[in-house]
């Protein structure tokens, strides 16, 4: 008896902890999203980025923003666009994004000139 009790309890065990597994967030760079504070950092989550080249040279960047919170939610957005070294050379206005309860939005940034190569999105609670 005491030998079918252990396999059953086991296999109990493991299909219990499998079932009860937590998704991982999307990887994407650290380094191109700041979020400005722990409200914002808590509630919205950043799942896709896109960049490209327009014609002209300047950068064109598309992010996903989506909202983690089962409530509706007010954020602002801005892109800061830096040269190869670092240095800010562009920074787009603050975007008001709301979010109702699990919704994501696509905002998009383009910069005004062909010197930008590297960027960050920024994200902080409206206030």
């Amino acid at each position: 008896m005491k030998t079918l009790i252990l396999p059953i309890l086991a296999v109990a065990l493991i299909t219990g902890c499998a079932t009860h597994q937590k998704t991982a967030e999307p990887a994407v760079p650290s380094d191109k999203f700041q979020w400005m504070d722990s409200g914002a950092h808590q509630s919205v989550a950043a799942d896709a980025l896109r960049e490209t080249r327009m014609s002209d040279g300047r950068l064109d960047v598309a992010a996903n923003v989506r909202n983690r919170e089962n409530r509706r939610i007010q954020v602002q957005v801005n892109c800061e666009f830096k040269d190869a070294q670092g240095y800010t050379v562009d920074s787009s206005p603050w975007q008001t994004l709301v979010l109702t309860e699990n919704a994501q939005e696509t905002v998009r940034f383009a910069s005004m000139n062909a010197d930008a190569s590297r960027y960050t999105i920024r994200i902080r609670q409206a206030r």
